[in-house]
């Protein structure tokens, strides 16, 4: 570990440098042949090398949870003498170990390679946790292509990943150029805490010379042609929700093939609270995937819901703990990537093919009524209010 590990107890310091040491955990050889509770020895091993790389000190209470689930996966349950009381270091340690009481060493492992992992998440873009590969030159994405898997993700954490107009045209530009690369499925997430906040509303305040007009009208042209390009993508194309979504992010969730999210997701869709309207083909997608009340409460009276109701209503696939949500979903991804790449595509395009131009059609409505409601008294009232409410925050 790059920065030292320190285990404090009164009236000394107990210092060493690598994580490995701090908790003395000997290199031991499982012998175990299939992988348990969905974690195998390479994750087991593979989590153990991770925990060098950290740079941030966890502290001593994280530190000590790591090497009592060592312990327990590697040994089993507390079978050695406590320590003297005097002796402060090794018997936070054994009391730590002796905790977790009768949890199986298969259920060891699993907490162990879990905690391991949301640390190396908490201290790297999901994207770097995931897929490291090489990183295009994009100024608010980071497009990467490794291991048949090409990565798309939204990097403008400090605005919750919200998309501007650069971001519309580099996104259509990622998406254009994963269709036609090597890889065998796309991958879209987000970094930082939010997946998206949906539209940055600053882009309404920048008045072209053609006027509001004009605005409306590019801002129309490049959303529908935005929407066109997740409708016409040819390769299976999946939704890593590493956080909330709002807006944009969450209508368009209709046209991907597959969408998994961390139990701390949200998706929301605030339209009428802006004066505006549904897009994203989210007013045919959502009431044929969840019903038409349903997709009313959502798309007419701004309820939000949590990943497990978004899961319910099928506009997600799989809702995983926040704890093991970038392992779980990023091994489950690599597997898929193995299948063979023309078989998937030309199944996609079967499953597409049935409805794709009455998507056209649906986003052609969307974007037109979008328009109107742009240039409406009544939205430029909401947005205006929105902006004053933000200022006195």
């Amino acid at each position: 570990m790059a920065a030292a590990f320190k285990l404090f107890s009164p009236g000394r310091l107990f210092r060493i440098s690598r994580a490995t040491k701090v908790f003395s955990c000997p290199s031991v050889q499982l012998h175990v042949t299939a992988s348990a509770m969905g974690i195998s020895v390479e994750d087991f091993n593979t989590a153990k090398q991770k925990l060098s790389l950290l740079k941030n000190d966890p502290g001593n209470e994280v530190k000590l949870k790591i090497y009592a689930l060592f312990k327990q996966a590697t040994q089993g349950p507390c079978n050695t003498p406590k320590p003297g009381m005097l002796d402060f270091i090794n018997k936070a340690k054994w009391d730590a170990w002796k905790s977790l009481g009768s949890v199986s060493q298969a259920k060891a492992r699993q907490q162990y390679v879990h905690l391991i992992s949301s640390l190396v998440a908490a201290e790297q873009p999901a994207s770097e946790v995931a897929q490291p590969g090489e990183v295009s030159s994009y100024q608010t994405l980071l497009v990467s292509t490794a291991d048949k898997i090409t990565t798309i993700t939204l990097n403008r954490p400090q605005k919750k990943n919200a998309i501007t107009v650069e971001m519309y045209n580099e996104i259509i530009k990622a998406l254009e150029q994963a269709a036609k690369d090597d890889s065998v499925l796309t991958v879209v997430t987000g970094s930082g805490d939010y997946y998206c906040s949906g539209n940055d509303l600053t882009n309404f305040t920048k008045i072209p010379e053609g006027g509001i007009e004009q605005m409306a009208k590019d801002a129309g042209e490049l959303l529908r042609q935005y929407v066109k390009t997740f409708i016409d993508f040819p390769k299976p194309l999946i939704g890593v929700i590493n956080g909330p979504a709002v807006g944009v992010s969450v209508t368009l969730l209709g046209l991907f093939d597959v969408v998994y999210a961390t139990e701390r997701a949200t998706f929301h869709t605030p339209f009428s609270q802006l004066g505006q309207s549904p897009e994203g083909c989210s007013s045919y997608t959502f009431p044929k995937m969840m019903g038409a009340a349903k997709a009313s409460e959502m798309l007419l009276f701004n309820k939000k819901l949590t990943a497990t109701q978004a899961c319910e209503l099928g506009l997600v696939t799989e809702v995983f703990p926040d704890s093991s949500f970038q392992t779980e979903v990023w091994t489950r991804i690599k597997a898929y990537a193995q299948l063979p790449r023309n078989s998937l595509a030309l199944s996609k395009q079967l499953i597409r093919s049935t409805e794709r131009e009455h998507l056209h059609t649906v986003n052609d409505r969307e974007v037109e009524r979008l328009v109107e409601r742009w240039l409406s008294d009544e939205c430029m009232q909401a947005i205006m209010s929105f902006f004053q409410a933000k200022a006195k925050l």
